[in-house]
């Protein structure tokens, strides 16, 4: 793998609304590498309860044109939306108490083009799911959330340059 996806972008978003506006440009980043994509598009959500994980997928889903209420699927695991250019699956495996429990969800059946996969807990299934293209370890502080986004693959390094351009850092970068 190239030495570039070892880059890491540090974000700080100051209240929920600029962790949701995290979310949406990354939507906008990925879309530019939209075609080029082959297979799915999978984003690994590491960090404590309360880190804004899921705050960060509301945003994401938001742009994309989901409306309702966007929950963590904690007992569901997996819930999936369909959006005009993608079809999303939020995945939260906290509840999983081994890792090749995450098999019983089907996923080998969304491994298609098209597919955005976001995944909560990723740890919990270590060694069964395939490398995540987009790595963020998001932690709680004080009155902020701290988001370290990190390229599992080529894609993920393309992303996270294309998300630096995109995004006005004086909103999220302490």
């Amino acid at each position: 793998m190239d030495e570039s996806v070892n880059a890491a972008k540090y974000f700080i978003s100051n209240d929920e609304a600029a962790t949701e506006a995290l979310g949406a440009a990354l939507v906008t980043a990925l879309n530019i590498h939209k075609r080029q994509i082959s297979g799915a598009v999978r984003v690994g959500l590491y960090g404590g309860l309360g880190a804004g994980k899921t705050t960060l997928v509301r945003g994401l889903l938001r742009s994309l044109g989901v409306q309702g209420a966007v929950r963590s699927p904690t007992y569901s695991l997996l819930e999936h939306y369909s959006v005009e250019n993608w079809q999303c699956l939020h995945l939260d495996l906290y509840r999983l108490t081994e890792p090749r429990d995450v098999l019983g969800l089907g996923l080998a059946d969304f491994d298609l083009s098209g597919y955005l996969w976001l995944i909560e807990w990723p740890e919990r299934a270590a060694g069964v799911l395939p490398a995540a293209d987009l790595i963020l370890e998001m932690q709680s502080l004080a009155n902020t959330h701290q988001v370290v986004m990190r390229a599992g693959t080529v894609l993920g390094c393309a992303w996270l340059i294309d998300l630096s351009r995109l995004v006005l850092l004086s909103e999220f970068v302490a």
